[in-house]
């Protein structure tokens, strides 16, 4: 299967952001106030948020385009530069009114100490350039993801998933807060544990959380409901419940594991697979990404090896 992923054609829409790291040294409290002084040794830049996805998707060998706002700033052609050497076709809109999303992360020894955040929300007449520029694109694709990361990029969000299920593509969500009503009609949505319990409450037991589940699903007309659970693996909801464990290996940071399940996922789909297989596959990506700092990608040879 993973042999078809090369025909895959993916679009991506949603937030980007450019994640900045700078490691340092920590050898020293500051004087001035109770906080580590980090001697910054080395910086770098990777792509975040839906970028990240689009380049996950890219790393498994997928044909991946991205459609997305940035700002008319040093981050956004920054991220454009990034996009275009990871071969991702980036339909990037340029807001000269807002900042492009940057989170910075200052990293001491191994340990994120610090993140911090830029960003403003796009322009209402960028963004229906963006869902115009959304339609002329989506009968060229075979499976689109939308990246809510709630930074106001997917305004539209409700009638991109008409537009694409109209064209009968697949559509997979990766949701934002707690108004789950304009993801209705998506194919599946990918929530984690904690963003679930933010929509339908706790849950005491696996009965409760299968009754949950159908429940959210027959609302928003979903045809599946994955789960993101921590160390306990991920379950989907569809007809038939598929459960993988977590893959016990050493956890360094989970940032950025949702863009790779849910890019893998969509691959997997669009290349033929069914449920049960690409959330096998897409849990093994997320057992070895976990594994890496900061937002990452796993590639097709290590999912190959791993599988």
């Amino acid at each position: 299967m993973l042999e078809k992923v090369a025909q895959v054609r993916l679009l991506v829409v949603g937030d980007v952001m450019l994640d900045r790291y700078w490691f340092g040294d920590v050898s020293r409290i500051s004087p001035e106030a109770p906080v580590p002084v980090v001697k910054i040794e080395r910086q770098e830049e990777r792509l975040g948020g839906a970028a990240n996805v689009a380049r996950n998707a890219g790393s498994l060998g997928a044909v991946t385009a991205l459609l997305s706002v940035v700002g008319d700033d040093d981050a956004g052609r920054t991220l454009g530069r990034l996009l275009e050497e990871g071969q991702i076709d980036a339909g990037l809109h340029v807001d000269a009114d807002i900042d492009t999303i940057v989170k910075l992360r200052v990293i001491g020894r191994q340990q994120q100490l610090l993140r911090i955040d830029f960003e403003t929300p796009p322009s209402h007449e960028i963004l229906q350039a963006k869902l115009a520029d959304f339609e002329s694109r989506v009968n060229q694709c075979d499976v689109v993801i939308l990246s809510d990361y709630g930074k106001g990029g997917l305004t539209h969000i409700a009638e991109m998933i008409r537009i694409a299920r109209a064209a009968d593509k697949p559509v997979l969500v990766d949701p934002k807060g707690d108004d789950w009503a304009k993801y209705a009609g998506a194919t599946v949505i990918t929530p984690n544990r904690g963003e679930l319990k933010q929509v339908v409450g706790s849950w005491k037991d696996e009965a409760e959380l299968a009754a949950k589940a159908t429940k959210l699903r027959g609302d928003l007309g979903l045809e599946a409901l994955l789960v993101t659970r921590s160390e306990e693996g991920m379950t989907l909801f569809a007809d038939e419940v598929h459960h993988q464990p977590a893959l016990a290996r050493e956890v360094f940071d989970v940032s950025g594991a949702g863009d790779t399940v849910i890019a893998t996922l969509a691959v997997m789909l669009a290349a033929g697979a069914d449920w049960a297989e690409a959330i096998r596959v897409a849990n093994i990506a997320a057992g070895i990404v976990v594994g890496k700092l900061g937002t990452a990608v796993v590639t097709r040879q290590e999912l190959l090896a791993a599988l």
